[in-house]
């Protein structure tokens, strides 16, 4: 039985409200938008089934092709729905206001679409590469017959958490031990006689974790959310697709900030700072301290399936219960620049 963390995952939506663009409008009076209830895990081309017959009525003769923007920011479909909201909604919309064109595809800022087959050939590819970072191979993908892969698929369409759990098993994903559960384990007596001598000796282990991280870079400060400025362009995101090297020692916890801090070292700096407790523990070198804060970047917010992460809490959690059915964990960061 998948545990409540898990559920909120895949069963976690976001209600749309999706315009026809004026351009594409041959109808008197323009429709009225679409409501649609999105699910966080799926991608935008996935409801086009739901939107086009919506507006059919009010299309013009051709081709289509469609694609979704964001106050004039063009959506790229192979990022999960949920990770976009997260990313380009600082201060939460709800509903979402979103744009669907059928016309003028931009080819020169999203890469081609061609509907729910190009959604699979990205999850498909994600998948092995989330396998080979984690096992160092991707053979239980390659391996899985073909009705496994369309059921796993389908499984994520329909956002059936029963099924991808009967079904993903068979991929063998290597796991790491959620140090809430191994503390509570540790205090039984039955599990103390099984610790091995490496554990009680508090060796080093490690492992790889596929993170894909997206960093919003602001240079003024803030208080409210609601300050944060609009996006205008993907230039205004960095991406980083790199894996996390998960390090736990016996008596030490491997936090999300820990993990962060490794993949942003050009943002934070060796000793980041996200909250004015720690700014205050040296009282002595106050003056020092700040100097060294505006040196460096400050995490201002970290945001993983809709919610506003404490940075302390420890990354074998998050890294069990909030990753993508693609085995990848997705992270949006809001990040105050350093002062130069």
């Amino acid at each position: 039985m998948a545990n409540e963390a898990v559920k909120y995952v895949w069963e976690g939506a976001i209600p749309l409200q999706i315009h026809l663009h004026k351009s594409d409008v041959a109808s008197h009076p323009a429709p009225p938008p679409a409501l649609v209830l999105a699910p966080r895990i799926g991608y935008l081309p996935l409801l086009i089934p739901l939107i086009k017959p919506y507006f059919k009525d009010s299309l013009p003769p051709g081709e289509d092709s469609i694609w979704f923007d964001y106050k004039g920011v063009p959506l790229k479909w192979y990022i999960p729905t949920g990770v976009l909201f997260d990313l380009l909604c600082a201060e939460p919309e709800r509903p979402w206001n979103l744009t669907v064109h059928f016309r003028g595809y931009p080819s020169n800022i999203l890469i081609p679409c061609e509907g729910e087959d190009s959604v699979k050939w990205n999850f498909v590819n994600s998948l092995k590469e989330a396998q080979y970072i984690i096992n160092g191979n991707c053979k239980n993908v390659m391996n899985m017959s073909q009705s496994d892969q369309e059921d796993l698929w389908t499984s994520v369409m329909n956002g059936d958490l029963d099924a991808y759990t009967k079904l993903s098993p068979k991929l063998k994903m290597a796991t790491i031990e959620d140090d809430f559960s191994r503390k509570a384990s540790l205090s039984s007596p039955q599990s103390r006689q099984g610790v091995t001598e490496t554990d009680v000796a508090g060796q080093v282990k490690t492992a790889r974790i596929p993170v894909r991280l997206y960093v919003r870079s602001i240079n003024q400060d803030f208080k409210n959310l609601e300050d944060v400025p609009e996006i205008d362009t993907w230039d205004d995101i960095s991406y980083l697709n790199r894996p996390v090297e998960f390090l736990r020692e016996e008596g030490k916890c491997f936090t999300l900030r820990n993990a962060i801090e490794s993949l942003l070292p050009e943002f934070i700096g060796d000793r980041a700072q996200t909250s004015g407790e720690e700014r205050s523990r040296d009282d002595d070198n106050t003056e020092e301290a700040d100097g060294l804060l505006r040196e460096m970047g400050e995490i201002k917010l970290a945001r993983i399936q809709g919610i506003e992460m404490k940075l302390e809490i420890p990354f074998s959690w998050v890294v069990n219960n909030l990753m993508n059915p693609e085995f990848y964990l997705h992270i949006s960061v809001l990040v105050k620049a350093p002062q130069r």
